[in-house]
């Protein structure tokens, strides 16, 4: 008997069916290697068209020192020190690169100042837990290392992450501080991907419609954990809904759609901060499916989301 669920958005209903020949709802281990081409950003002078922002590569040690690439992107008109976000990008942990999503995040260097880092961190099943993590938590230190002249206010370091992003970044919060890494001022996790159990309601009533559904994710968890997928082997740090000590984080902005399976982990996620005494800040859209801001941005709910990330981001990074 199939469960009944909230309905769709209108607006983003209609899009859905455009969405489909990119990203299907059911992401199958034989999907990974058309997934990692049809989901490849757009070629990056023409995101960057019309932009006031500049970008440089670095390559970086990584996970066991191996080399990976970061990208950091800037406002030319920004003076002084400024404030850093270290981004990871979506993708289920198996595809996806550092440049996903530059449409939104781009607007935090160019309207904030901000300065943008995106790591391409190395991907499952090739490169299983902890590369992903290890790469984000390098990438992380080595921004804080790099301040002087990177022109980094790390009074102002945020790190931020979409989907299997937003589970990278929550890892890292949690990270930073059990390492006594970097001191991070603020935690941005859009729809993330934070529990491999598939325990939480919402998990089974969306099969087979929206954007990433029950198999995909468990073919993305699987991936990336291998044979430790949902034992008690697992690290908090790979998977965060499974750390029982939240205290003394930073402050979160949580959002997720409610027509989608992430809901009720991140509100249960929100829920285990509030409890721990973290401010945050929590956010259910109605209508809304899986990372609706990225492939539907041009909707009012998206639009919504967006702006609403927007003022929670200049809020906290603000001197």
């Amino acid at each position: 008997m199939t469960r009944p669920r909230p309905e769709f958005d209108p607006e983003l209903r209609a899009g859905l069916a455009v969405v489909g020949g990119m990203f299907p709802p059911t992401v199958t281990p034989e999907l990974i290697g058309f997934m990692r081409q049809s989901y490849a950003s757009r070629p990056l002078d023409e995101t960057m068209r019309g932009r006031e922002v500049t970008h440089t590569e670095y390559e970086i040690p990584g996970y066991r020192g191996d080399p990976i690439t970061v990208s950091v992107f800037r406002s030319p008109r920004a003076d002084g020190e400024r404030p850093a976000i270290v981004y990871a990008h979506s993708g289920g942990l198996m595809f996806g690169d550092r440049f996903n999503a530059l449409d939104a995040t781009l607007d935090w260097v160019e309207r904030l100042g901000a300065v943008l880092i995106t790591p391409d961190y190395r991907l499952a099943p090739e490169y299983r837990d902890p590369y992903a993590r290890e790469d984000m938590y390098a990438a992380l230190e080595w921004a804080a290392g790099q301040s002087n002249s990177l022109g980094i206010d790390l009074r102002r370091l945020m790190v931020a992450g979409a989907s299997s992003g937003g589970g990278l970044a929550a890892g890292l919060a949690l990270a930073a501080r059990e390492r006594d890494g970097p001191a991070i001022r603020a935690q941005l996790l859009s729809y993330p991907m934070l529990d491999d159990r598939g325990i939480a309601p919402s998990t089974t009533q969306f099969d087979g419609v929206g954007v990433w559904d029950r198999v995909s994710n468990e073919t993305g968890w699987r991936a990336y954990l291998g044979e430790a997928y949902r034992s008690p082997e697992v690290s908090p740090l790979a998977v965060p809904a499974r750390a029982t000590d939240l205290t003394d984080l930073p402050p979160a902005f949580i959002d997720v759609g409610d027509c989608e399976i992430f809901r009720d982990e991140a509100i249960a996620y929100a829920g285990a901060l509030w409890g721990a005494g973290v401010n945050t800040e929590l956010h259910v859209w109605p209508g809304a499916f899986h990372a609706c801001d990225i492939f539907a941005p041009h909707t009012a709910l998206a639009k919504s989301m967006l702006h609403t990330r927007f003022a929670w981001i200049a809020r906290m990074l603000a001197d």
